[in-house]
Formats: structure tokens, C-alpha cells, sequence
């Protein structure tokens, strides 16, 4: 697919259109590979190819890579599991970027995130559409999964050790106050997934609850205030902010919009307004960018409090074209290390 790939001048609106379809590709590709895992012939080589394929479509546009993320994540059709995964290992590569991981560690971590509950993958799907709470026979289940993954990646054939240790202990308790330089690899990448893991979890609907706010989740992991010794949950912060792209939030007029690219400015997104204060739906969006000042965000909002059919592909086109044209909204393309 990189063949494919054009550089920032040279992208078209079509291409933003393939997008869309790109990922919801990825997505279901996925969904397959992890529900049907023993009859996949080279299972490792299928892994690392999905995995090639994620880092062109973050690569490409890393604003719209989380916009789509978001968005699938709150409306997916493929299956929790699946959904679950691709959000992982998509927030998992641009973590790994951030925090400037060696390849060899970047490569253990993603894949970990695609594969650490495969050996409940069916079981996870179920427990998404179930409203009461797990039974005995479940519950067991969800507590000897990290194990049950691990066994069933080394009858694929996989020999990473270090993407196996990672699989089979992602739910184990690893110190938060250690710096993650201190850090044994297999540690450090336990941790780094663990907040991953978490953060994903909570944004993503399921029949006994809606998903909270993406603010919310941050919040649940780490408090109200966002410790900076907290290196993991810091990061993630910094890196796609309170309200990423993609999720939606009320501004201080009292409208309701829909957050499309980051900008230079931590938290001030550029935003596009879908509602106006009195909940009408707007026929053409109004495109604010937060840091010059107003309207400024008041709350995150859960997709579950947002009854909107959006266009997709109308959002992103907006979204680059103001990447295009605005001061001190993030370029089409982040390079690494540039987040």
C-alpha cells in the first residue's frame, strides 16, 4: 500500500475518500485473522503485514488516522474485539513514536496489542453484547486469558519472545513511578500497553454500558490532574490530546462539534460545529479553531449523547483543508517525533 501513498501536495480528495475504506478494510481484515486464527496459513507474516498496514494509514495522516480510529471505535460493525485491537495497536505506534522506542520494542508492542486477547476473542465479543454481568464460567475465562493468548500465539509459531511476555502478563501491575528507561523492556511495554489497554476500553460502547468521553477515560486512569511522572498516561496526553480527532465535544457558546485535527496548541483542537446552542443541526459546519481564543471546549461529550449520522468523508476533507490553510493547525502529514 506505501506505493500508494502520496506526499502532502499531491493528495487528492479521493484519496482522503480510499481512506475511509482503508481502514474499515484493516478493521475487518482483522476481525477475521483473530477470530479464525488456527486456520490462517503464516499467521506471524499476516500479523506483521496488518501491522505494515497500519503504519501507512497513521503515517499518511496521523489527525485523520485518529479521527477514523475514533470513530470506528464508537460505531464499529465488525465486533468488539476486532475494534478493540486496531485501537490499541493504532494508539500503541504512536506512543511508540513519541516515547522514541527502539524498533525492535515498537515492533513487540503493537503486535502485542493486535494479539493480547485472542484467546478470547470470541468470548470478548459476547461479553460486549451481554448487559448483565459476567458468570463463574466467564469470569474465569477473562482471568487466565493473558496465558490462554500466549499459548495459543506460540502454536502459531510465533517466537518473539518479548511480544509473548508482553501478551501474557498486559494485565499484570507494573510501577508507575519508575521511569521507563529504568524499566526492563518487557516492563516497560507491559505498562505502556496496560494504559493503552484501559484508555481503549472505556471509550467503546458495549450493550451494559455507552463509552464515556475520551476526557473521562483519561480521567479514570489517572485522576484529575495528569501526573507528568506518569510517564505512560502523559504521553498519551500529549500526544493526541483531552479531546482527540474524532471525538466530540459542547464549546462554551453551547454548541456541539466534533473535534477534526490537533493543533500547535496542546488541547485547543480545531473543531467543526455540528449543532448550534439550540441543538439544530447545522447544514454547513462551522470550523472554530480553539486556540485564537473563542469558543473555547467546556466538556468532552460520549458519542452515546451525540444522535448524529456524520459524513465522513465531508469531516476529513474539511480537516485538511484547514490543515492547509490555518496557522497553527497540524500539517497533513506528522513525521515521527514531530507530535
Amino acid at each position: 500500500m506505501s506505493a500508494h501513498l502520496h506526499s502532502a501536495n499531491h493528495r487528492t480528495e479521493g484519496e482522503y475518500e480510499d481512506l475511509l475504506s482503508l481502514w474499515a478494510d484493516l478493521e475487518s481484515a482483522l476481525s477475521v485473522l483473530l477470530s479464525r486464527p488456527l486456520q490462517v496459513q503464516d499467521f506471524s507474516a499476516k500479523v506483521r503485514q496488518f501491522d505494515g498496514w497500519l503504519q501507512d494509514l497513521v503515517a499518511h495522516d496521523i489527525d485523520a488516522a485518529l479521527y477514523l480510529m475514533f470513530q470506528l471505535a464508537s460505531t464499529s460493525t465488525v465486533g468488539y474485539s476486532a475494534s478493540h485491537a486496531l485501537v490499541c495497536g493504532t494508539l500503541c505506534h504512536i506512543m511508540a513514536i513519541e516515547l522514541k522506542l527502539p524498533q525492535r520494542e515498537r515492533d513487540s508492542l503493537v503486535r502485542a496489542a493486535l494479539t493480547m486477547n485472542i484467546g478470547m476473542t470470541r468470548l470478548q465479543d459476547e461479553l460486549a453484547e451481554q448487559r448483565e454481568r459476567p458468570n463463574a464460567a466467564q469470569q474465569e475465562a477473562i482471568r487466565s486469558h493473558p496465558e490462554d493468548s500466549l499459548v495459543l500465539l506460540e502454536r502459531l509459531f510465533i517466537t518473539d519472545a518479548l511480544w509473548l511476555d508482553v501478551v501474557g502478563q498486559h494485565h499484570a501491575n507494573v510501577s508507575d513511578r519508575v521511569p521507563l528507561a529504568d524499566q526492563d523492556p518487557e516492563d516497560r511495554l507491559t505498562r505502556i500497553l496496560g494504559t493503552i489497554d484501559r484508555y481503549a476500553a472505556m471509550i467503546s460502547p458495549r450493550k451494559s454500558r455507552v463509552g464515556r468521553s475520551a476526557t473521562d477515560s483519561v480521567r479514570a486512569i489517572v485522576g484529575q490532574e495528569i501526573d507528568q511522572r506518569d510517564e505512560v498516561s502523559y504521553t498519551l496526553v500529549r500526544s493526541i490530546g483531552l479531546c482527540p480527532p474524532g471525538t466530540f465535544v459542547k464549546l462554551d457558546n453551547g454548541e456541539t462539534a466534533i473535534v477534526l485535527r490537533r493543533s500547535d496548541k496542546a488541547n485547543h483542537p480545531l473543531v467543526a460545529s455540528l449543532l448550534d446552542s439550540t441543538g439544530t443541526h447545522r447544514a454547513q459546519p462551522n470550523l472554530y479553531q480553539t486556540a485564537s481564543g473563542k469558543p473555547r471546549i467546556q466538556s468532552a461529550l460520549a458519542r452515546a449523547s451525540v444522535s448524529l449520522e456524520l459524513n465522513h468523508r465531508t469531516m476529513m476533507r474539511l480537516g485538511l483543508y484547514a490543515a492547509q490553510h490555518s496557522v497553527g493547525v497540524r500539517g497533513v502529514t506528522t513525521g515521527p517525533g514531530s507530535l
